[in-house]
């Protein structure tokens, strides 16, 4: 904690100077770019939530709240809670078979969601680990073979890696064999990535994958090198297996008397982190309103981290994503605090942490509320406000029928000079508003949409408009003025507030229609839109073609349904579209 605080004061040295210099009580462009270049400076390496970095960025976040005179909240202004940011192999990890001993990290690693246990068995081989009964497709790796309290050596991937539009590429999770393992009695499971999958024979990176629920049975993941030893005694090899597997397609699943003894532990590395919430009191009102933004972001991307270029290690400085809106909410406080001898009601501030973790600081605080939730008449989102694009100059709107109010106020106060508004109804989306509406609290989420920098290492200061992020926050302003002079909004249900029930072997939709016709050369041109899906609410149109989801390419409907296949019901997605010949990156809540 010293440590953090030295960081924290040599930072703000010298960047403060500037920005009080600077700090009025208006909205300004300069207040703003000072504000988003200190927070997405490569100094603060991407803010991730549990870092140093992320509690630097708390502390000029509270700092400005308490410079403005706001009455800090929670504990001195930090609402704290625990997160999940790594995973890492413990010292209990251990694996022998016969009279060798294997190395961690060089032999084998335990999967990201082993259990934490022990056992000592024979072993049984059970190819890709396939329990498959479709009218397509029929491929049941366990069917003559009994893996009753055995270990089963199952191969990573599928036997079409090439073929992208492959009928297995749906059942090739190795959390989804895993349970095929224990439907089947297994009692532990070894994964071996045959050649065919990947050429190098090299263990695959433990990385967190934002699901704290683990197996049962210990999960571990072995060299090529290491399973051919265990192998050694039925005079076979991993890449004869896969030789054969492939060429007959159908099961060749086997016993073996080897005994395999492992010990399996994985740590989930847990950090604190923190709300930083404040308030601007209205004496006479029992009353509040909420204003939002997330703070957190990528740190240095990576595998699971939610980069879109989850290959590449550096920083993810998140500018617009979301330093933009943070620095907005300054600002607002400013003007706010100047006025608050003219507010009617109270004001909450709050810089949301983890929201890139699965919004985990809303739903933290609404589950934690430092005030009354039936109090709390209206809550405005402001996540990623810094990117108008030149042309069409719109502003994103969402929630807009969560309140019957709403867009009487947002089209009276709406100068058309300036910029047009995109309005959606929907009062689930993809950032922090979410957790307000599923609590009956009227919601506006304020966005000027994502771009190629989405979620990558060139999401930078420099690539900012911070006039147009000026007039963006002026308008919203007036917006809650006239929200504040309402002697009450009325809530009203506008989108669904669970995740529904998929009927197909899908977890999630889009809620589109694709073109199944495969009418283009690259990409899944979409032939419809649902009214109230993800897709809708992402703002994605007829005639879009679907080019990637998460930065990995989609070239026809098969690879959108590979694609699909990953995703995990309420999980956030970035979709690469092509409009009109030029791409635009939208967002996605499933």
């Amino acid at each position: 904690m010293m440590r953090n605080l030295l960081m924290l004061l040599v930072l703000m040295a010298g960047w403060m100077p500037l920005v009080q210099s600077q700090n009025t009580a208006e909205i300004t462009a300069d207040e703003l770019k000072a504000h988003t270049y200190f927070l997405a400076s490569d100094s603060l390496k991407g803010r991730k939530p549990g870092t140093p970095e992320g509690e630097v960025a708390a502390g000029y976040i509270r700092q400005q709240f308490k410079d403005y005179g706001l009455t800090l909240m929670a504990n001195n202004g930090y609402q704290t809670f625990e997160v999940v940011n790594n995973v890492s192999a413990g010292d209990d990890n251990s694996l022998t078979i016969g009279d060798y001993t294997a190395q961690l990290n060089e032999d084998f690693i335990p999967m990201s969601f082993s259990g934490n246990t022990s056992f000592s068995g024979e072993v049984a081989f059970a190819g890709y680990g396939f329990d498959i009964d479709t009218d397509t497709i029929t491929w049941n790796d366990y069917e003559q073979l009994d893996a009753e309290g055995k270990w089963v050596l199952i191969f990573r991937g599928d036997p079409e890696p090439d073929k992208m539009s492959s009928f297995y590429i749906p059942y090739a999770m190795e959390r989804s064999k895993v349970v095929n393992a224990s439907d089947h009695g297994a009692a532990g499971v070894i994964f071996v990535t045959p050649p065919g999958v990947e050429e190098k024979d090299k263990l695959p990176r433990m990385f967190y994958d934002k699901t704290a629920s683990a197996a049962d049975i210990p999960v571990i993941s072995v060299t090529r090198k290491v399973a051919n030893k265990i192998l050694a005694e039925a005079e076979k090899t991993v890449a004869s297996l896969e030789e054969k597997l492939t060429a007959n397609m159908s099961p060749h699943s086997f016993d073996l008397d080897t005994r395999v003894t492992a010990s399996t532990e994985v740590i989930m590395e847990k950090a604190i982190t923190q709300n930083v919430v404040a308030m601007i009191e209205a004496p006479q009102s029992d009353e509040y309103i909420v204003l939002g933004a997330h703070y957190d972001h990528l740190g240095m991307g990576g595998p699971g981290s939610g980069s879109r270029m989850p290959d590449t290690s550096a920083y993810h400085n998140g500018a617009d994503d979301n330093a933009s809106g943070v620095a907005g909410i300054i600002e607002l406080a400013g003007k706010l605090a100047a006025n608050k001898g003219s507010l009617n009601k109270n004001i909450v501030f709050i810089a949301f942490a983890a929201e890139e973790m699965g919004l985990l600081g809303s739903k933290y605080f609404t589950e934690h509320a430092l005030v009354p939730k039936d109090q709390m008449v209206a809550m405005m989102n402001f996540d990623m406000i810094g990117r108008m694009e030149k042309d069409d100059r719109a502003l994103s709107v969402g929630g807009v029928g969560t309140a019957k109010e709403f867009e009487a106020l947002l089209n009276d106060n709406l100068n058309k000079d300036l910029f047009t508004l995109k309005m959606s109804k929907d009062g689930f989306g993809p950032s922090d508003h979410a957790a307000f509406y599923a609590e009956d609290v009227p919601v506006l989420f304020f966005s000027t949409g994502a771009h190629d920098d989405y979620h990558t290492p060139f999401d930078d200061a420099d690539r900012l408009d911070y006039q147009a992020q000026e007039e963006v926050l002026r308008f919203a302003y007036k917006v809650l003025e006239d929200m504040m002079a309402q002697e009450q909004l009325t809530f009203k249900k506008s989108g669904s507030k669970d995740r529904g029930h998929q009927r197909t072997r899908l977890k999630v939709t889009f809620g589109i229609i694709p073109d199944y016709a495969g009418k283009t050369e690259k990409g899944m041109s979409v032939d419809g839109v649902r009214e109230g899906g993800p897709a809708a609410g992402g703002g994605m149109q007829k005639g879009d073609i679907i080019v990637a989801i998460d930065g990995k390419p989609v070239g026809d409907i098969y690879e959108y349904m590979h694609r699909l296949q990953s995703l995990e019901p309420g999980q956030r997605v970035s979709v690469d579209v092509m409009r009109n010949g030029e791409k635009k990156v939208l967002i996605l809540q499933l």
